[in-house]
């Protein structure tokens, strides 16, 4: 299956469970593999055969800046669910959602949840 990656997306949003994280807000950054057929648009050379990937990164921004979810991981799930409802080609939707200011009681560095979806009504 051939594929189109976005990576290191960049969104200031308000995602997570505490109110000072609704309140102040935080990066998050997005990493997304969408899995389709490219085979015509290969052989082509036609935009109308391929899949807009400017598309694709506005349908992330919109869920990542215009919604507000507790976890990464129902974020994660929300932009899948919206970029399997902006083409019908997609197949899978591979997406890494990294938060790299997460309150944690520890230095860390970062925290991701990973998620792969594969298009619910795919034959």
């Amino acid at each position: 299956m051939d594929a189109i990656h976005l990576t290191n997306l960049s969104f200031f949003a308000r995602h997570g469970l505490y109110e000072e994280e609704a309140k102040l807000g935080q990066r998050f950054e997005v990493d997304l593999s969408c899995y389709a057929d490219l085979t015509e648009a290969s052989i082509s050379d036609d935009y109308a055969q391929t899949i807009c990937y400017g598309s694709i990164a506005e349908t992330v921004e919109r869920v990542v800046t215009q919604e507000r979810f507790n976890l990464i991981e129902r974020l994660a799930g929300a932009i899948c669910e919206a970029v399997f409802q902006l083409d019908k080609r997609i197949a899978t939707v591979k997406i890494t959602v990294r938060k790299p200011g997460a309150p944690v009681p520890v230095h860390a560095g970062m925290f991701s949840v990973e998620l792969t979806r594969h298009r619910p009504d795919a034959v």
